[in-house]
């Protein structure tokens, strides 16, 4: 009895630290997107140049942080509308922190196998793209005021230099 306990013991700490990245993280990211005005189409691709995403916006696509053994995925996100200018933003995923976590534990498995191929050991920082489209027409229509409420982390640095503190 004794001896299946300790066999269950060793087996049970391989698991745990042969891919500390792909038990604690995740390799598929949520990604908003959304345009002022809505309703722009949106196409991904990802590094090899296929369409992996096509909507409208707002959208939400969930997108993958590894694109191959050892590879992060990288997208581009082109966003049209007709009477707008067209705009494309490129995504790309980081190395997790979570990874380096198989130098900890020793999990070479995790550090060489397990963790690249699954693509845990990148993730997907940016999980909002928030666009204002540029109108193309000579003279521009009045414009609708509406209001929308961001959360501060989501919106671009660009607009940072516009918020005004209420009290």
């Amino acid at each position: 009895m004794l001896t299946l306990t300790r066999v269950l013991t060793i087996v049970g700490l391989i698991a745990i630290s042969s891919s500390c990245a792909s038990i604690v993280s995740k390799t598929k990211y949520p990604v908003t997107i959304d345009t002022e005005p809505r309703d722009a189409k949106v196409t991904i691709y990802d590094r090899r140049g296929r369409e992996v995403f096509t909507g409208t916006t707002p959208a939400l696509a969930t997108l993958k942080s590894g694109a191959g053994f050892f590879t992060s995925a990288i997208y581009e996100i082109q966003i049209s509308k007709e009477g707008f200018a067209s705009k494309s933003v490129s995504l790309r995923a980081t190395l997790n922190g979570w990874y380096l976590g198989n130098f900890l534990f020793g999990g070479l498995i995790g550090l060489l196998i397990v963790d690249p191929a699954t693509g845990a050991m990148f993730k997907l920082k940016q999980t909002a793209v928030i666009e204002k489209l540029e109108s193309t027409a000579k003279t521009a229509a009045a414009p609708t005021h509406q209001l929308r409420i961001y959360n501060i982390n989501d919106i671009p640095e660009s607009w940072k230099k516009n918020l005004v503190a209420i009290k």
